[in-house]
C-alpha cells in the first residue's frame, strides 16, 4: 500500500481537522480487526439511515452505544456467568469484546436502537437546522416612479 504525505495540504488549510482525523484513521485500518462484528449501513429514507450489527450471543445489557459530537461508538463486553461452566465440542459463536466506531456527518443524530433476533439496529437521521437549509430569496421589483415636475410660476 502506498503512503501519501498530506502535510503540505494541512499546512495551508484551516478548519479541516475532521478531514485530517478521518484520513489518519483510514490509513490505520486493520482489516482483521474490523471484520467483527459484521455490519450493514443502509439508507432508509432521504435523510435517515440504519446501522445493523450482527451481535449474536450478546444481551442488550452487554452492549453500550455512545454518541458524542460526530462519532458513534458501539461496544460490547459479554458477561459470563461463572456458575455455568459449559463444555463445548465446537464453539463457533464469537462472544469476544468489540468496539466499533462510526464517524457521523454534521447534523446526523442517533434516534433509536433496538435488538431483534441477534441483530442490533441503530437508526440515525440527518436534521439540518432551519438556518442552514437552502431558502428561496424573492426578488423585489421596483416600479419606476413618475417624475414630478414643479411648475415655475
Amino acid at each position: 500500500m502506498r503512503n501519501f504525505d498530506l502535510s503540505p495540504l494541512f499546512r495551508s488549510s484551516v478548519g479541516f481537522e475532521r478531514m485530517q482525523r478521518a484520513l489518519d484513521a483510514a490509513t490505520r485500518l486493520d482489516n482483521a480487526a474490523n471484520a467483527y462484528p459484521p455490519y450493514d449501513i443502509e439508507v432508509s429514507g432521504e435523510d435517515s439511515y440504519r446501522i445493523t450489527l450482527a451481535v449474536a450471543g450478546f444481551n442488550e445489557s452487554d452492549i453500550e452505544i455512545t454518541a458524542k459530537e460526530n462519532s458513534l461508538v458501539i461496544s460490547a463486553q459479554a458477561k459470563t456467568d461463572e456458575s455455568e461452566e459449559k463444555e463445548y465440542l465446537h464453539r463457533g459463536i464469537a462472544k469476544r469484546a468489540f468496539e466499533r466506531r462510526f464517524e457521523l456527518a454534521d447534523h446526523v443524530k442517533v434516534v433509536s436502537a433496538s435488538m431483534d433476533n441477534g441483530m442490533l439496529h441503530v437508526d440515525l437521521v440527518r436534521e439540518v437546522p432551519q438556518a442552514l437549509k437552502p431558502r428561496k430569496i424573492a426578488i423585489n421589483t421596483s416600479e419606476p416612479k413618475a417624475l414630478e415636475s414643479k411648475d415655475a410660476a
